[in-house]
């Protein structure tokens, strides 16, 4: 796994924690101080609802979230998810966060949900089970 162009050295420090450590469920990522580099902006251990309430309504961000769920057989699963949160009110920058997320899906090859979300809806619990059941 090769790092990617565009990702600081405390955004691959958050994923390998994420990936490696299992202390935390959700890292976000967002264009902060040098551009075209993201860094990480939380590093925690949250639910789907609390995902959606430390998104900003008006930025983007890439979030990487492991998700705990049950199958309907009673088995339990974790699912990674690499989410593109666009809210409407961030359209201007979108350009630039379809490129991070394009760089995310091919140094996170492994992670197979990938899905954008415009509305908090689109992050319910729910819907994210189905998406990685």
């Amino acid at each position: 796994m090769s790092s990617p162009t565009g990702l600081s050295e405390g955004s691959l420090a958050a994923l390998h924690h994420l990936r490696e450590k299992r202390e935390i469920n959700t890292v976000t990522l967002r264009y902060a101080d040098v551009p075209g580099v993201l860094d990480p902006e939380v590093e925690g251990n949250l639910t789907p609802e609390e995902l959606v309430q430390a998104l900003p309504a008006d930025e983007p961000r890439l979030v990487v979230h492991e998700l705990s769920f049950a199958t309907p057989e009673g088995m339990r699963r974790n699912e990674q998810l690499l989410i593109f949160w666009m809210p409407p009110d961030a359209a201007t920058q979108e350009e630039a966060y379809t490129a991070g997320y394009t760089a995310l899906k091919e140094f996170l090859a492994d992670v197979h949900v990938h899905l954008t979300a415009r509305r908090a809806h689109h992050l319910q619990y729910r819907r994210l089970v189905a998406l990685a059941g």
